[in-house]
């Protein structure tokens, strides 16, 4: 979510693309420029922004709903922005991409630190707009740089940035929390001290992230009945991000103890880190489909066990194996839509990736802040956003196992 880090598992389809694409240079695998590429992506993993950095006494006047907005935007605008941007990356734009989205993203970064406490429209304007744009930018085609370089070890290069964009998602809350609690400090530096860590990130991945020069053949893409996993994903996504987005929340108001709190996304973000990296490896031999599936049912569970974590141990365990499941989801969401591809060239996944990236953005955009919503502060009714994320999780993967039933007939085998 992130934003989030995906490979095309390398079974059937990637030995088809292998077969049928034109590059205008032989392709060595794994070189030097490559595993820069890679170390470079690495670096724009980690500039990452989390809506909970507001949600304390920064922004106390507004209710969980409305602060879900600061992070709902950015997260959304990463995949609509997103689309365009790796359209640009194909036309041979990268360069200018990642200055302008560097650029942008370290200007954000800085006005943000200048937002004054209850002034929730300089936060979604710097953390919401500016940074969302700007890691729309930077995300496609940074992804696009690394599957130049990788065929037969994609899934291994792209686990890595799968990985350290989870474990930065780990670090960066620690220090945030951390920061903001020192005297004299606050919320301005901590958000200070984050761009300054960015700054050195982005120049090392602008100064050695190099794209190759690669053509492929290009046919005339036909979507059929693309549009009918787009919406079933559009479900499962609605629901997904909601306990990344109140688990803080909901464990302080069921009384977890307050030194535990600030480790309860970090926590969620661990398993995340797991879920994120081991399913690439499983999806290669079993197919994304037959992985996503039990991680969407599973994630679907676990929402609605969130009712019974009252404890410190019990938020733990749930942190943790939430993670898991939802970064699996999350992971293999991009591979599930290059499954429906019926081009023998692949040519075609990255135009249906960038549509993709659009149906996500709206669900993202619009999912927590209607959670919030049903919530009803001061009240606080937790059983009726869990409820929706748990409803429109098992909808959006039962609607998976529907379509992966057509896929298997189709293609006349199972590992799909």
């Amino acid at each position: 979510m992130s934003a989030e880090r995906h490979s095309i598992p390398a079974s059937e389809m990637q030995k088809s693309l292998e077969e049928h694409s034109d590059f205008e240079e032989p392709h060595t695998e794994g070189t030097l420029r490559g595993w820069l590429a890679t170390f470079g992506n690495l670096q724009l993993t980690n500039c990452k922004w989390y809506s909970y950095v507001s949600k304390r006494e920064f922004l106390s006047d507004f209710t969980p709903s409305q602060i879900s907005w600061i992070g709902s935007v950015p997260l959304a605008l990463q995949f609509i922005v997103g689309a365009i941007s790796g359209k640009l990356f194909d036309k041979g734009f990268f360069h200018a991409l990642m200055v302008t989205g560097s650029l942008l993203l370290l200007f954000s970064s800085f006005m943000l630190s200048l937002a004054q406490p209850q002034h929730f429209y300089q936060v979604i304007l710097s953390q919401g707009v500016g940074m969302g744009i700007a890691m729309g930018i930077l995300l496609l085609p940074s992804l696009g740089l690394v599957s130049q370089y990788f065929r037969k070890q994609r899934a291994v290069a792209m686990g890595i940035l799968i990985a350290s964009g989870a474990l930065g998602a780990v670090i960066y809350p620690i220090l945030l929390n951390h920061v903001i609690g020192k005297p004299g400090l606050g919320f301005p530096w901590a958000v200070r001290f984050v761009a300054f860590i960015n700054l050195g990130q982005l120049v090392t991945a602008n100064l050695i992230m190099k794209p190759r020069a690669v053509g492929i053949r290009r046919e005339p893409v036909d979507m059929g009945k693309f549009g009918t996993i787009l919406r079933i994903l559009f479900l499962g996504f609605w629901g997904i991000f909601f306990p990344y987005f109140y688990l803080q929340l909901f464990s302080g108001e069921h009384g977890v103890s307050p030194n535990f709190l600030t480790w309860a996304i970090p926590l969620l973000n661990a398993g995340a880190t797991l879920g994120r990296f081991t399913p690439n490896f499983v999806a290669d031999r079993y197919g994304s489909l037959n992985v996503i599936i039990p991680s969407g049912l599973l994630s679907g569970g676990l929402v609605w066990a969130l009712l019974g974590a009252k404890t410190t141990a019990g938020v733990t365990i749930f942190a943790l194996a939430y993670g898991f499941v939802s970064g699996a989801f999350l992971t293999l969401a991009t591979p599930a839509v290059a499954a429906f591809s019926q081009s023998p060239t692949l040519n075609d996944v990255g135009l249906r990736m960038g549509i993709g990236c659009l149906f996500i953005g709206v669900a993202v955009l619009t999912g927590n802040p209607i959670a919030g919503s049903l919530l009803d502060p001061p009240r606080d009714l937790w059983w009726r956003p869990l409820t929706f994320s748990c409803t429109t999780l098992f909808a959006g993967t039962s609607g998976l196992v529907v379509a992966r039933q057509a896929l298997v007939k189709r293609k006349g085998v199972q590992y799909v």
